[in-house]
């Protein structure tokens, strides 16, 4: 039975489907109609089906259907605020409690995929000044926060280190460690770390944008994702063009770094940080200095792979060795229990450190027919990652 067929009886049978096999089935081509039309028909036979509400929702956003997905979201969470994937072998190592914030897919940490297929059972609780604390919380052995920064994401982070305050639980990455990661904060923040570059971001008006000099600049708007409205700034000219085609009123601007290599390509790596220890998660080549795994090219690319590949074999002795006091630097300076970082490499051979997100999306969803070298990578992230969650628990992983 297909990857959609099977979602679609699962849905019809009553039971969660959850983020991370939806998002899998979509990544691979899925269709998604059927799931989403069974999930439908859930939610028309029991009004209060919160489970196929929340899973429709998910379907909605994968297809692109932002607004929609989101008032189901609401309908949703206006029934219960906590939703449940159990672990897949039987009795749970821990029971990891994740605090997610109502919004689209882009606003938390997806900590489903990291535990897929794992003995760590998850309940994630939505929070918000606005929606009601369920009494009793869910019994759990660790607390999370997957909240991701964002300039709408500030009351709701407030809220949640005021709920947080006390806990009888150990809490992994406190809202107030994930508030301080804004672009401009966190630029200051690496300020002077060894071996670490990043150019210092200012979060400017649109008026203050406007009257800058100093090119080239990159720019992107305050709350962008995925590099939505993220450019390359040469001459007053493309700055009032850019401004001209931008409804935004603030943005986040730095000076251009060019991070090329010998070769003329652009060269962008995935990190994550788990109880700061780095992992690799993916490295993508690119002739655009803008590089999004995706549109460079390397499921077309053999050679792109075969490099993506070596440094995932290598990342150890190489690329972790290479960038060791910087990335411990990083650790020590964030202080988060689980991050990751997009970076690159300055010619004169710093961590040119992009962004650094508690919420990067980390996941096995590419096809290993493709992508032989990605589901070894991948366990030992994921393992990190339980090994993290036992060992705050007070548990030898």
């Amino acid at each position: 039975m297909r990857a959609h067929e099977e979602a679609a009886e699962t849905a019809g049978g009553e039971a969660r489907i959850g983020l991370a096999a939806l998002a899998k089935m979509a990544f691979r081509g899925g269709n998604l109609a059927p799931v989403g039309a069974e999930l439908l028909a859930r939610a028309a036979r029991r009004e209060d089906d919160a489970d196929a509400l929340m899973d429709l929702s998910v379907v909605m956003q994968l297809l692109g259907h932002r607004s929609s997905g989101l008032s189901l979201q609401a309908q949703a969470l206006g029934i219960r605020q906590v939703y449940r994937q159990g672990c897949e072998t039987g009795s749970p190592a821990a029971r990891l409690l994740v605090i997610a914030c109502p919004g689209d897919l882009a606003e938390n940490n997806a900590i489903e995929f990291l535990v897929e297929g794992s003995d760590i059972a998850l309940d994630t609780l939505y929070v918000a000044p606005d929606l009601p604390v369920p009494d009793p919380i869910p019994e759990h052995d660790v607390a999370m926060v997957a909240i991701c920064e964002s300039g709408r994401n500030g009351p709701v982070l407030e809220h949640a280190a005021r709920l947080l305050e006390g806990w009888a639980k150990p809490v992994l990455c406190p809202a107030g460690r994930i508030a301080a990661l804004g672009r401009d904060a966190v630029s200051r923040l690496l300020v002077g770390a060894p071996g670490v570059a990043m150019p210092v971001t200012e979060r400017v008006s649109r008026r203050a944008l406007g009257e800058m000099g100093g090119f080239p600049k990159i720019a992107r708007p305050v709350g962008s994702h995925k590099g939505q409205g993220l450019a390359r700034i040469e001459s007053k000219e493309e700055l009032a063009a850019y401004l001209d085609g931008r409804k935004e009123g603030e943005f986040y601007v730095a000076p251009y770094a060019d991070y090329r290599s010998a070769d003329g390509q652009f060269r962008k790596y995935r990190v994550v940080l788990i109880d700061g220890r780095p992992y690799a998660c993916h490295m993508a080549v690119s002739r655009d200095w803008i590089v999004h795994y995706i549109s460079a090219g390397m499921a077309e690319s053999a050679e792109k792979r075969a490099e993506e590949a070596r440094f995932f074999e290598t990342f150890e002795e190489d690329f972790g060795a290479r960038h060791g006091e910087a990335l411990r630097a990083v650790a020590e300076r964030v202080g988060l229990e689980y991050f990751g970082i997009d970076c690159g490499e300055t010619r004169d051979g710093k961590l040119l450190v992009f962004e650094v997100d508690s919420a990067m999306t980390v996941h096995a969803m590419d096809p290993p027919e493709l992508y032989p070298y990605k589901p070894g990578q991948m366990r030992k992230v994921f393992g990190a990652f339980r090994r993290m969650v036992l060992e705050a628990r007070g548990l030898r992983a």
